[in-house]
């Protein structure tokens, strides 16, 4: 059995088992029946189909399933927090650190000693409650989870042999929306595992992981299939370099290094060593192969040289570094490489024209006639600037160039105009943005909506919402189809469509999509994170916060005010233990929440060290129908059958991260990844996650979509799942299946 596509499966709520055959539907071996109790204890269930074939595993492979299932879940790692039963507050103050930082100051005696160094002084914190140091944060205690079991609900686990995992493959590799990192990582695994499928690639960023899995292989050859422009080659390099499937600007990858490494203490700051080191991580060598490589790769495009250098150029900067470091000057002088000599000679030239550059001069001059005759030549670019020249030149005649060209654009962005149209096109609203390797951040709107009048206004988003609907219907009736009925689960209207949407975080014990609502069963939710695990141990500050949107002002619960009402936190952990890590937990009290007018609880995690959160910290919460119990002994509060929902980080340049938002009215949760800058909690703007929220919110869901697919092919939508077409919840945890059918070309 292969582990990695083991965790492929588990990803998606299913186990591989691609050797069973025959299943016989006879006794259950005692092994397979410890099997599923001990699943049963962690939140997972087996349907019948699943269960017989585990049935016919040996033991030891049986083990491997169980074996994965806890290292995904972490139970072999510390989750003690630094207070044990911290449900109960310990009375600590500020008053307290303030007396023990005087009595370490001066050494006094009338205290007691701890491993750490620090003498807590007598009648300040009481010890007797603590698994560490309650002055520096220091662990001396670890522990697993006790218990197992509280959830109230099973997470079913499905059979997936060779069929469903090679359609799963395919599905990713022909995605029309971008790739998640749990998605990405679960194709790299595949591009490993298995023979690469006849299919075709969906995006760019997609075929940058085909590209380096044919490389290892020794096919750099048939790689250049694979590009079509210089930009291309330039992805795939810098994904080798960075580990970013964006072109990341190096100097926004520096400065945003230098931002990482402040601290609220000035002589604990790092930023300028930081960026020094960050500069010369991002230094390019290459060895002769790789020269040779790229230069063959730039030398066998089909593209015009003219156009390969104005597509070079808005990545002037990076281009110049590469073409150094590659040698590229040099192999242009070879005999054979006559056509990348013509674009080294132009390209240093600048005897180019650069497209951009012609339709803003002739925007400038307000001469709509030449400038929509260039954006008809790039219809992804005119669909990416529409709702800016329907305020310049006047919805009618923008609208009416853009419909001649629409038919060429993939449904993705056609979509995507009509989901933020209405925020766009609002004068009162500002936008929310997430610029490349950035923060997330709030812009005001467009100038040029003050001219207009609210009605004109309100006619521009109805003009591009049908628009939208025309094309998404005429697709869709286009599609041939014996289908009579369908079935949409109610879920699907409230799940939006995975579109612009690039999650950092790997979602390993499952799978959903950024704006998935999630159902809170009992009266309390509990946060956890989870950070250090397999890392010596050593001074590594992650901080686990809550922010709490109240009528009138806004509470916070962190490592500096454990407990407001309506939360409560386990203490604040400073250094981390040897390869274990360690844990932090927050509970919220919903009924307290409600009765204090809270609209919505946002679920935070910051890096307080130096740098960004720290790789494979692992977040997420808790929920029940019934009480959780947290460890009077030790303080572990973490029971995998609750866990709703976790992620984790992977590569990341994140200094903060809200990573989900309680609603309390509507008592359910919206897992969301926000990122946002500073040590603290503190730091988050609470408008930037409203306008996160209205985002999603304007979002098509997956259930309108269907909808509209159904009333284009006359299709019947009833209410029980025994129609022709069954869409599920779990049919719609596969975005990129989703895609294909909804928005694939």
């Amino acid at each position: 059995m292969k582990k990695d596509l083991l965790k492929v499966s588990i990803r998606q709520n299913a186990i591989y088992l691609p050797e069973v055959e025959k299943m016989e539907k006879t006794k259950l071996k005692s092994t397979t029946i410890a099997l599923v109790a001990q699943l049963r204890k962690t939140g997972y269930g087996l349907t019948e189909n699943l269960l017989w074939a585990v049935n016919e595993l040996a033991p030891a492979e049986q083990l491997e399933i169980l074996q994965m299932i806890k290292d995904i879940l972490g139970l072999n790692l510390n989750w003690a927090p630094l207070v044990k039963g911290w449900d109960t507050p310990t009375g600590e103050s500020q008053f307290d650190h303030w007396i023990t930082w005087i009595a370490n100051l001066f050494q006094i005696k009338n205290g007691v000693k701890l491993p750490c160094g620090h003498i807590i002084p007598d009648n300040t914190f009481p010890l007797e409650r603590y698994n560490g140091c309650p002055f520096c944060g220091t662990p001396f205690e670890t522990a697993r989870t006790e218990y197992f079991g509280q959830g109230s609900k099973l997470k079913l686990l499905e059979l997936w042999q060779c069929t469903e995992m090679e359609g799963f493959f395919k599905d990713l590799l022909e995605s029309h929306t971008a790739l998640d990192a749990t998605q990405a990582d679960s194709l790299k695994i595949l591009l490993h595992e298995l023979p690469l499928p006849d299919a075709r690639v969906g995006m760019k960023e997609t075929v940058m992981l085909v590209v380096d899995t044919l490389i290892e292989v020794g096919k750099e050859a048939e790689a250049q299939i694979c590009f079509t422009t210089p930009n291309d080659v330039l992805r795939y390099l810098w994904y080798k370099k960075t580990g970013f499937l964006q072109i990341i600007e190096p100097k926004t990858m520096i400065r945003k290094a230098g931002r990482n490494n402040t601290h609220k203490c000035g002589a604990l700051a790092k930023s300028q060593k930081a960026m020094e080191q960050q500069r010369e991580e991002l230094k390019l060598k290459y060895s002769r192969r790789e020269c040779r490589m790229v230069a063959a790769w730039l030398n066998g495009l089909d593209m015009p040289v003219e156009k390969c250098c104005e597509i070079m150029h808005p990545k002037r900067e990076i281009w110049v570094r590469m073409i150094r470091a590659l040698r590229l000057a040099e192999y242009a002088r070879k005999e054979g490489f006559e056509k990348l000599k013509e674009l080294m000679d132009m390209f240093y030239n600048e005897t180019y024209p650069v497209w951009q550059g012609k339709v803003d001069a002739y925007r400038l001059k307000a001469d709509a006639e030449r400038t929509f005759a260039l954006l008809k030549q790039r219809p992804g670019l005119f669909a990416r600037s529409l709702f800016v020249n329907m305020l310049w030149f006047g919805p009618d005649d923008t609208l009416a160039a853009f419909r001649e060209i629409m038919h060429l654009l993939p449904a993705r962005l056609i979509l995507t105009l009509g989901m933020y149209a209405e925020s766009y096109f609002d004068p009162e609203r500002k936008r929310l943005v997430k610029p490349l390797g950035g923060n997330t951040k709030l812009i005001d709107h467009h100038y040029l909506l003050d001219i207009y009048l609210p009605e004109q206004l309100k006619d521009m988003v109805a003009q591009v919402n049908k628009l939208c609907e025309e094309v998404v219907t005429a697709r869709f009736a286009g599609i041939a189809t014996e289908s009579k009925s369908m079935y949409i689960d109610p879920m699907l209207f409230h799940i939006p469509l995975s579109i612009g949407d690039r999650s950092s975080t790997i979602q390993d014990a499952s799978c959903a999509l950024q704006g998935t609502r999630f159902p809170v069963e009992g009266d309390n939710v509990r946060l956890f994170m989870q950070w250090g695990a397999g890392l010596p141990a050593q001074h590594l500050d992650m901080d686990l916060s809550c922010h709490i949107a109240l009528p009138y002002t806004t509470e916070v619960c962190s490592y500096f005010q454990l407990h407001v009402p309506g939360a409560k936190h386990s203490g604040d952990v400073q250094y981390i233990p040897n390869k274990t890590g360690t844990a932090e937990y927050i509970e919220l009290e919903l009924k307290e929440l409600d009765r204090i007018g809270a609209r919505y609880v946002a679920f935070t995690c910051n890096a307080y060290s130096c740098g960004a959160i720290t790789p494979n910290l692992v977040v997420g919460w808790m929920n029940s129908a019934y009480p959780m119990k947290i460890s009077q002994k030790n303080g572990v509060a973490y029971d995998p059958s609750c866990v709703q929902h976790q992620v984790k980080v992977s590569q990341s340049m994140m200094k903060g991260l809200v990573f989900g938002v309680l609603k309390v009215k509507e008592r359910e949760i919206i897992w969301l990844e926000v990122p946002f800058g500073g040590q603290t909690v503190t730091a988050l703007n609470a408008q930037t996650i409203e306008a996160y929220l209205d985002k999603l919110d304007a979002k098509t869901s997956i259930g309108e979509l269907l909808a509209i697919k159904a009333k284009a092919q006359q299709l019947e939508i009833v209410e029980v799942p025994e129609a022709d077409e069954v869409y599920t919840r779990e049919w719609a945890m596969n975005s990129a299946a989703v895609s294909r059918l909804l928005i694939g070309e």
